[in-house]
């Protein structure tokens, strides 16, 4: 089973966020917080490392998605990701003139999960929603709040499947 999990917002965020509450986590990015743009100083959000951990030993493939098209930001992820130990996995990005669903479309996951861009704009800057219908009919998607993290979702990589966000 291929897992894709959005990076920013959904597993890792600014540094500034730690000891925030969620809320004021998105209102960091809003006003501009000065770590939001320190990429290289992102933290994992809540348990994601510990629950990505738990799918890839039942057998998932661990794939994350980056906002970033730049590859010099693309690598922070990737040190980022290699520092808080979390499942490896490849990194996928836009190219250019293209959208996450378009990323999303040739990755083609069985579940993608991603935040609720509550602080960049909501369901416009989202993936699955935009996704082809014949598409959205392949995969199972999992919507957190944005700071939320992934502590709450299920430890049972199968139950992903049947999952429904609320």
């Amino acid at each position: 089973m291929k897992i894709v999990v959005f990076l920013h917002g959904t597993a890792i965020m600014h540094c500034g966020a730690l000891g925030h509450t969620r809320e004021e986590r998105v209102r960091q990015v809003q006003t501009g917080e000065p770590s939001v743009c320190d990429f290289a100083s992102y933290v994992p959000v809540g348990k994601a490392v510990s629950k990505l951990r738990r799918w890839r030993e039942q057998g998932a493939e661990i794939c994350y998605l980056s906002s970033h098209k730049n590859p010099v930001y693309v690598e922070q992820d990737r040190a980022v990701l290699n520092s808080y130990h979390f499942p490896t996995g490849q990194i996928f990005c836009r190219q250019p003139g293209k959208r996450y669903q378009h990323v999303a479309e040739r990755v083609l996951p069985d579940v993608l999960i991603e935040d609720d861009c509550e602080s960049i704009g909501g369901i416009g800057e989202m993936t699955y929603p935009h996704l082809k219908p014949e598409v959205q009919a392949k995969i199972v998607s999992i919507v957190v709040h944005e700071f939320e993290g992934l502590g709450h979702l299920t430890d049972d990589l199968f139950a992903l499947k049947a999952y429904q966000s609320s």
